[in-house]
């Protein structure tokens, strides 16, 4: 069981992070992780340099994991499900003994996915749920409860869970890098109307992903919401010599 203040500095993670970001843009920079975030006036990193962050302000469980590209083979298996590498090959190193100790309690966490450098996509509450030393990887999800293999976890989530469900973190992972890798390469505008206000921005499917399109940079535009929308229904479209067409109705109206 976590102690009260520890417990207290995680949930105000959350009610920080649940007003830092919206519904659509689960997009943060490392400086306001490490400089923002603030419980009774001190301020309380959220992630560290390793992979699996325990602040020094809480006494016994991290606080978050990270998954950085070029460092780590963690795999997304399915909507909610994540496999999490080891720190180093040790099971017994400290970071990882921490880890099995929050899968233990049922403790949640913040999850972090770096898609551009000092840029993340965020979902918590997050819950280790098993643990496989032979692979040196973890199970995490973001489901209320997880019965896995022959690990099951059954206790209710409680408040953290009723307060900050997450949902279908796959989604929002390919969701958010494929809008931080697009925009990115417009340079935070839109290619129709030059629109320079990122909250107002998409990245929008030359392919639609329903027709096999895949999320990746020479598969997107940068479009604010109206293009946007103009382009998914036909009303607008760009051929492939950089022609803005608009259909002819909209033209005459």
């Amino acid at each position: 069981v976590e102690d009260p203040n520890s417990q207290a500095i995680r949930l105000a993670a959350f009610e920080w992070l649940n007003s830092k970001l919206d519904n659509t843009d689960y997009v943060i920079d490392w400086s306001s992780l490490v400089n923002d975030f603030k419980f009774k006036g001190e301020t309380i990193k959220l992630i560290g340099a390793k992979g699996i962050w325990k602040p020094k302000q809480i006494k016994q469980f991290p606080i978050s994991i990270t998954s950085v590209q070029d460092r780590y083979e963690d795999e997304i298996i399915s909507d909610d499900l994540i496999k999490y590498s080891y720190r180093g090959t040790d099971p017994n190193h400290f970071d990882n003994v921490g880890l099995r100790e929050a899968m233990k309690s049922q403790i949640p966490l913040i999850y972090f996915h770096q898609v551009l450098k000092g840029r993340y996509v965020v979902a918590w509450p997050v819950f280790i749920v098993a643990d496989s030393p032979s692979e040196l990887k973890f199970t995490v999800s973001a489901e209320s409860r997880a019965v896995i293999g022959d690990s099951s976890v059954s206790e209710p989530m409680g408040e953290y869970q009723s307060k900050y469900q997450t949902r279908q973190v796959k989604m929002r992972l390919h969701q958010s890098s494929f809008r931080e890798l697009v925009l990115r390469a417009y340079r935070d505008h839109c290619a129709i109307c030059n629109l320079k206000h990122r909250s107002l921005l998409d990245a929008a499917h030359i392919i639609a992903d329903s027709k096999g399109g895949v999320p990746q940079v020479n598969n997107g535009l940068s479009l604010c919401k109206i293009h946007h929308a103009a382009y998914d229904q036909n009303i607008l479209g760009i051929n492939p010599d950089y022609i803005i067409e608009v259909r002819e109705d909209i033209l005459k109206e």
